[in-house]
């Protein structure tokens, strides 16, 4: 069933400041007051399980995305300064933009994921501390079932993200092609896949990076599937993003599971976390009574 217009306007009017403890949440959530302080707290955490799995002699792997970025300076400011070995650390990238064909960008492309990742997460680690090479899984259309399978043997210890304005998360997008529809099981089931982008995800994403020029977004992307992604033993999802990210996080805090905002499912998980700014947790339309009209 599509969301009601009703529900949603009463999600939406919920003050950000009850978000955390509202009785009908049905995701752990955080707020964290700025993209600086999210940094800070995703790159302490992620390095403290870092660092946990060493002390117990234990591999880890992670699901890493390219976005939200605040974390990933202070990560590797931290790792310099106490000087953490990354040696036993397997990454997993979570997504990939593509051109029409298909095809991957070159690495100087802003949307580039690969390039950015090795410029600002890879490149600022000295060598003797670094992920080995062989030990980073970047995703392209030649080896999806080669990381899903790898995923699917050995699951991720713990996946980072963001969400996307339609709850999307690396690409997992509502899928709205009128005559393939998929049930919530279904997307819970979906694996690493190339496919075409949402309009409304170009759209955003040409409005966040290239001053609306859509025409400069790649088009489509290959990606993780929910199964590879929701499968870790923990998630914990990121948004600074504000305006672009304020209703899908009501939606994942309050609806029921829904294809058409792939986050819900992560209602399922045993060990899942969604922190937020406060522009980002809080919804304008509660400054909007107008907006009841015709409800």
């Amino acid at each position: 069933m599509p969301i009601s217009l009703t529900d949603l306007r009463a999600w939406c009017a919920v003050p950000a400041d009850e978000l955390a403890t509202h009785p009908d949440r049905r995701i752990p959530f955080r707020t964290v007051t700025d993209s600086a302080e999210m940094g800070r707290v995703a790159a302490a955490e992620l390095l403290d399980a870092i660092i946990d799995a060493a002390e117990a002699g234990r591999s880890f792997r992670a699901i890493i995305p390219c976005g939200p970025m605040a974390w990933v300076a202070p990560f590797t400011e931290l790792v310099r300064q106490r000087q953490v070995s990354l040696r036993h650390v397997e990454v997993f990238h979570m997504d990939e933009c593509l051109d029409w064909q298909g095809h991957e960008l070159p690495l100087e492309h802003p949307y580039s994921f690969r390039g950015t990742m090795q410029r600002e997460f890879y490149d600022p680690i000295p060598d003797g501390l670094a992920v080995p090479l062989e030990q980073r899984h970047w995703l392209h259309p030649g080896n999806l079932e080669e990381v899903a399978a790898r995923l699917a043997e050995a699951p991720a210890d713990l996946a980072y993200g963001g969400w996307g304005q339609d709850g999307h998360v690396a690409y997992n997008q509502a899928r709205r092609d009128p005559y393939s529809r998929i049930t919530v099981e279904e997307l819970l089931r979906s694996t690493a896949r190339i496919q075409e982008n949402n309009t409304d995800t170009i759209i955003a994403l040409a409005q966040r990076t290239f001053g609306g020029a859509y025409q400069f977004v790649p088009p489509m992307s290959v990606t993780l599937g929910v199964k590879e992604i929701f499968g870790a033993g923990r998630v914990r999802l990121f948004s600074d993003t504000g305006a672009w990210k304020q209703t899908a996080l009501r939606v994942a805090l309050f609806a029921e599971p829904t294809p058409e905002y792939p986050l819900t499912v992560l209602q399922q998980h045993p060990d899942a976390l969604l922190t937020a700014t406060v522009a980002t947790s809080t919804h304008p339309v509660a400054e909007h009574p107008e907006w009841d009209l015709g409800l």
